[in-house]
């Protein structure tokens, strides 16, 4: 869609995948799946680096792909250690799920151990929204539309 609201060319361009970089696959996998009840789809290992792939049931076209920090081979040691402190540091990017009951979910995860970062609370912006960090540190938060 063009601004306006009509169709480009006729395409229509959907997520099918984003990336968290994570620095304990077990840890995370027990984490997505576990606790926020994400299925795993595929875990795949490549010269010593480990990919998992993770997605809602009801969102069977989005996945999630849980990679190392620095997932290319070629990196610098340099490289490599900076990407381990910015997650450290948690600042990486991470991600925005949508829920039918903000307060259930932040209950959920946090009964589970997550580590709080914003209790559930109206934004100006339309939405009740609670944010985590997921074991490596990610920026995790879950947004409910408030009802006008």
């Amino acid at each position: 869609m063009s601004p306006l609201g009509r169709s480009v060319s006729g395409m229509d361009i959907t997520l099918s995948t984003c990336f968290i970089a994570v620095d304990d696959h077990d840890r995370a996998i027990a984490f997505y799946r576990d606790v926020l009840g994400l299925e795993v789809r595929n875990d795949v290992g490549f010269e010593g680096m480990r990919w998992v792939t993770v997605g809602s049931p009801s969102q069977p076209d989005v996945n999630i792909v849980l990679e190392p920090p620095l997932a290319d081979p070629n990196a610098s040691p340099a490289d490599r250690q900076t990407m381990a402190e910015l997650m450290a540091k948690g600042l990486l990017r991470g991600v925005i799920f949508a829920t039918d009951d903000c307060d259930a979910t932040f209950e959920r995860v946090s009964a589970a151990g997550g580590e709080v970062l914003q209790e559930p609370m109206d934004q100006p912006y339309g939405v009740r929204d609670c944010a985590f960090r997921d074991p490596a540190g990610n920026l995790l938060r879950f947004t409910q539309p408030l009802k006008k």
